[in-house]
């Protein structure tokens, strides 16, 4: 079992920056994978960005370059800086463990209890 507490969304003007965070414990093993997934109204699940924990990154093509994934492998936690926040980035983001990476269609794993993000114009 793995535990994910998300934190750091809000309101923000379009335009904006926001910086989300989640700390993962519990059975996080060796070689994982951790990232951020959003869900609009309406919308389906969608990754936003996943990073190993060796490092490799993989991005939602909308999203690159204007948000940047980070983490910090000695305290199991993974930051996502979003700047440049657009209307359309209004959604419930997720944070999420999986035990590896198979590609942006594929819903695996744990999943934090959701942080809002709202974007206004």
């Amino acid at each position: 079992q793995v535990q994910l507490q998300a934190s750091g969304g809000g309101l923000v003007q379009s335009g904006g920056s926001l910086r989300l965070s989640c700390a993962a414990s519990g059975s996080i093993g060796g070689y994982n994978v951790m990232g951020w997934y959003r869900q609009a109204p309406g919308k389906q699940r969608e990754m936003v960005a996943v990073i190993t924990s060796g490092g490799n990154q993989y991005y939602n093509d909308g999203m690159k370059g204007r948000f940047t994934i980070s983490r910090d492998n000695e305290k199991n936690t993974v930051d996502l800086e979003m700047n440049g926040l657009k209307d359309e980035d209004t959604a419930m983001y997720y944070c999420n463990w999986q035990p590896d990476y198979k590609g942006p269609l594929y819903f695996r794993g744990y999943w934090g209890q959701g942080t809002l993000v709202t974007v206004s114009s």
